[in-house]
């Protein structure tokens, strides 16, 4: 029997740590928006693409059927090997015209509109981050090698992967009060990396405090929440977005280009 494809094409918002799978290897939950503003959850996205493919602001244009076991109704299941990238999303104006609309005050009040996938402006936004105990590392560097071990697909970079030592997490406010959330933005353990293999630990733990504790929250910031599919009523910060709050009017006058 057939399966019957759509196409969709989306500027890339999300890209979260890789959790091993029993079934796809190590996997990813990537997620973008439309041109009409329309949000799709990519599943299953491997690893290996996150930077050999495709990256933050990025036009994806991907084919995909609906996914038996995901009811969500922004969740696409993806044919990795149809995946092409048309460009990107460079200016801030324009990032800020497609993705200001999409704003929620809450994840409260986007539930109230059917959404699992959302973006809200955290007011008040504390950065901070934990030593990450010992066993946990282990285990996810366990987890992390088995996973590789699943297919000889992978690329040598999953076999090094490692598990970032530190938990990172925002306090914030938005509309339905005071929130804690584990940070589980991909670009936020890469950059701690980068800066740890070419500076220091401590120059990169100094990078991503001062980025988003003063950067960003000074410049306009934007997390992007979603839903996790076994308990729909959990919300995770998938994303920490640097967003304009307001575009200028020069690109107000311009069109989104792919």
């Amino acid at each position: 029997m057939s399966v019957s494809l759509q196409k969709s094409r989306v500027v890339i918002l999300v890209k979260a740590m890789p959790n091993p799978s029993k079934k796809y290897g190590e996997t990813v939950c990537c997620a973008g928006v439309t041109r009409e503003g329309v949000w799709k959850r990519l599943f299953p996205v491997r690893f290996r693409h996150l930077e050999t493919k495709f990256k933050r602001w990025d036009w994806v244009q991907f084919e995909y059927g609906r996914p038996t076991s995901d009811r969500r109704s922004e969740s696409c299941h993806v044919y990795e090997d149809r995946l092409r990238v048309y460009g990107s999303l460079k200016s801030p104006d324009e990032r800020a015209r497609l993705l200001n609309p999409l704003v929620s005050g809450s994840t409260l009040e986007a539930v109230t509109q059917g959404k699992s996938l959302t973006l809200i402006r955290p007011r008040n936004p504390h950065f901070f981050w934990k030593r990450k105990p010992d066993r946990i590392i282990e285990a996810e560097r366990e987890g992390y090698k088995l996973a590789s071990q699943q297919s000889s697909l992978f690329d040598k970079e999953i076999a090094a992967l490692e598990p970032v030592p530190y938990t990172f997490a925002f306090s914030y406010e938005d509309d339905a009060g005071r929130h804690l959330n584990q940070c589980s933005d991909w670009e936020t353990s890469t950059t701690y990396w980068k800066f740890t293999r070419q500076k220091s630990e401590a120059a990169a733990l100094g990078h991503l405090t001062e980025t988003y504790n003063e950067k960003y929250p000074q410049s306009g910031m934007a997390f992007a929440m979603g839903t996790v599919k076994r308990r729909p009523g959990q919300w995770l910060l998938l994303g920490v977005i640097r967003l304009d709050t307001v575009p200028s009017e020069v690109a107000a006058q311009t069109s989104l280009a792919f």
